[in-house]
């Protein structure tokens, strides 16, 4: 009897431990790792799905045109900022290659996300870090994105930074570096986008105002300061190009069809699945299942900041809640189209709420309840990610066919004999310009190394009546023409 049931409690033991040798191999709850896993995580996904076959799109081909030897600059209207370029200025000097861009952009993401929510760090716990950067880093939005060259990931970790260092900044005893960080912050975000900047700091501004703990001046000389001179070199291209910031203002809101009051949450909800770009925005609601966590988002919210109202961390989840908003206003409201990534900056914020609300759900049950609803949080968790990656994958097969149709109209025009130093104008003329290394015109363009792509069955401009017309085989969805004009005509290669 007593060999036995020692040999029973023996086989009972070991299971428990195996399973505290596998919890030796994990890390600490308390360990940044989680964080860093998490944000290795968020790259790793991008490498995989979304970076083969992806080329570079319209708004990319604008960016690394500036920086680029490839190809001449292609125009830089008004709307754009100078931040992108400069980000992308160290791939871009070396290779045109869109995988090379995209790699580069997918690591340095995955960098940036944990950079971001490690300023966070004393105000929160680590593992909860890396639960908002997995939810963040789970949206197809965000992973779409990330390895592109645009603005809009990029002013979202910008603002998670710098909404950290500005709570750090107003504790007592803080130190001078968390003010420079909110500066710096600030003024990064102005340089990729000027215009969610100043939402940005209209936020931090509110904050200031209305709570008496945060009524410091260096908090908000610190915020205008980011904010002027991250706007610096906005300001100086304004004067240099367009005579003046409120005429590039003007210039800028002509070219977006107006600013002025919209309400633009259906556009949102409608284009929350796709398209990337939904202007005007007629298309019907795609896929309105995979859309629940949108609805439930401010659900999420006033649950996150109940709980963190219990745990003693409102303030700093109220904060992230409100320039959320401020910096989702403007195309909630102020807009008449939509496009999915203009909420990035909103939802980086966000998920810091959001993460409270589902940390407090993971912690705060009794024993006998909790492994219970870890699993049902867990399970809503996979949910969401895999419904997440269904669009993904919608959206990265259709861009990819887009994409690699630039880069066969591209190969069609040089085996017509367009070869730089050469101008392409007309539809979809500045992403093909780039890949095939010519300039791309605004303006009519004249006798010479010159092209003219209109879709099939369209006539050419008055210009270009008399130029030849080339069909532009092998593509899937742009059915394009080239007309070139009569001393380039019959130079074909190969």
């Amino acid at each position: 009897m007593h060999l036995q049931a020692s040999a029973r409690s023996g086989q009972a033991a070991e299971p428990a431990g195996r399973r505290q040798s596998w919890r030796r191999l994990l890390p600490p709850a308390a360990s940044t790792w989680w964080l860093a896993i998490a944000a290795a995580l968020f790259s790793l996904a991008q490498l995989v799905f979304v970076v083969p076959g992806l080329g570079l799109g319209w708004d990319e081909t604008v960016y690394l045109s500036q920086v680029s030897a490839h190809a001449p600059a292609a125009y830089f209207d008004p709307a754009r900022a100078r931040g992108i370029p400069l980000l992308v200025a160290p791939i871009a000097a070396v290779t045109s290659s869109a995988t090379a861009v995209h790699v580069y952009l997918a690591v340095l993401s995955g960098v940036g996300l944990f950079l971001a929510l490690l300023v966070w760090r004393p105000l929160r716990p680590a593992w909860l870090l890396a639960l908002a950067a997995l939810i963040f880093g789970g949206l197809w939005v965000t992973e779409y994105y990330a390895p592109q060259a645009m603005p809009d990931l990029w002013v979202g970790l910008a603002a998670v930074a710098a909404v950290g260092f500005f709570l750090r900044a107003a504790a007592p005893g803080s130190h001078r570096g968390a003010l420079a960080g909110l500066a710096a912050c600030v003024g990064f975000a102005a340089l990729v986008r000027p215009g969610d900047a100043v939402f940005l700091a209209a936020g931090l501004g509110v904050a200031i105002v209305a709570a008496k703990q945060w009524r410091q001046w260096p908090l908000l000389i610190a915020t205008a300061a980011g904010l002027v001179a991250g706007s610096a070199e906005w300001v100086a291209e304004a004067y240099a190009r367009f005579g003046g910031p409120l005429t590039r203002l003007r210039e800028a809101s002509r070219e977006q069809s107006g600013f002025g009051l919209h309400l633009g949450l259906w556009d949102e909800l409608r284009a929350v699945n796709g398209p990337t770009l939904c202007r005007p925005c007629l298309v019907g609601w795609r896929a309105p299942e995979l859309s629940l966590w949108w609805l439930a988002l401010p659900a999420l919210v006033a649950l996150g900041l109940w709980a963190a109202r219990r745990s003693g961390r409102l303030e700093s989840s109220l904060l992230a809640a409100v320039c959320a908003f401020a910096m989702a206003f403007q195309y909630l409201f102020l807009i008449g189209y939509a496009a999915p990534r203009f909420l990035l900056p909103a939802y980086a914020l966000l998920v810091i709420p959001v993460a409270d609300g589902i940390g407090w759900l993971l912690t705060s049950f009794a024993p006998q309840s909790r492994q219970t609803v870890t699993v049902l949080v867990g399970l809503a968790l996979a949910l969401q990610l895999i419904a997440q990656h269904l669009v993904l994958d919608h959206e990265v097969r259709g861009t990819a066919v887009f994409h690699d149709d630039y880069g066969k109209i591209a190969v069609d025009l040089r085996t017509l004999g367009l070869r730089p130093p050469c101008v392409i104008k007309g539809e979809q003329f500045i992403p093909i310009a780039f890949y095939a290394g010519c300039a791309s015109a605004s303006s009519p363009v004249h006798a010479g190394r010159a092209a003219v792509l209109e879709y099939s069955g369209t006539p050419p401009p008055g210009y270009a009546r008399h130029w030849r017309e080339y069909p532009l085989p092998g593509t899937h969805l742009l059915k394009l023409v080239a007309y070139l004009p009569p001393a380039l005509a019959g130079h074909r290669v190969g």
